[in-house]
């Protein structure tokens, strides 16, 4: 009798599944103490005590702690985008969108971890992948959100979606790279809204 071959990928082991569990703890944990200490020194040993696990499984996971610090402060950047949205779905009219949605931005609790985090980027060239697979995912979820808006708001945008969430969440980290090297100013001093190029049709 033949025997059935069986497809190790269709069935992850219990490793595996502990694995990706613990992964993703170690993620959410540190999006958490970013959120808590915004900007702030986070330990390993402090992220391994709240996530249950050994320091020495952040290397494992991550390859290093600052790798570990990009996925969560970017994944307390995508949390805090839903309120972005539910902000931007209230706005009655474009400029009013415009206006709500950039002020809401700038005053996001994640925004200087993910400047932290690009940051550390610019040093450590081996954190590229990591960084871009996260800007990526923030630039396609905001480029859902305004296209669904444009569709049903009957709204329009002087330059393609695409074109328009990625000049916006740069514009956006990029003022707050400049505060966090020391540039003075405020955030009153901005024009971030002038960013966006949606209006009425």
């Amino acid at each position: 009798m033949e025997k059935k071959r069986t497809d190790a990928r269709a069935t992850p082991t219990p490793a595996l599944d502990r694995g990706r569990a613990t992964r993703r703890r170690l993620i959410e944990v540190t999006a958490q103490l970013c959120t808590e200490r915004p900007g702030g020194e986070v330990s390993v040993a402090e992220i391994a005590k709240a996530a249950g696990v050994f320091p020495n499984q952040v290397t494992y996971y991550f390859g290093s702690k600052d790798s570990l610090l990009v996925h969560g402060a970017f994944l307390c950047l995508l949390h805090d985008t839903r309120r972005i949205e539910r902000i931007g779905r209230q706005a009655p009219d474009a400029a009013t969108f415009r206006r709500n949605i950039a002020r809401a931005v700038l005053a996001l609790p994640s925004l200087p971890s993910v400047a932290r985090a690009l940051a550390t980027g610019i040093a450590k060239p081996e954190l590229a992948p990591v960084i871009d697979q996260h800007l990526q995912l923030l630039f396609r979820q905001s480029e859902r959100f305004v296209s669904q808006l444009v569709d049903t708001r009957g709204w329009s945008t002087r330059r393609p979606l695409n074109v328009e969430a990625r000049t916006f969440w740069s514009t956006a980290l990029g003022a707050v790279l400049l505060v966090r090297a020391g540039a003075h100013g405020s955030n009153a001093e901005l024009d971030l809204a002038g960013a966006l190029t949606v209006h009425d049709a």
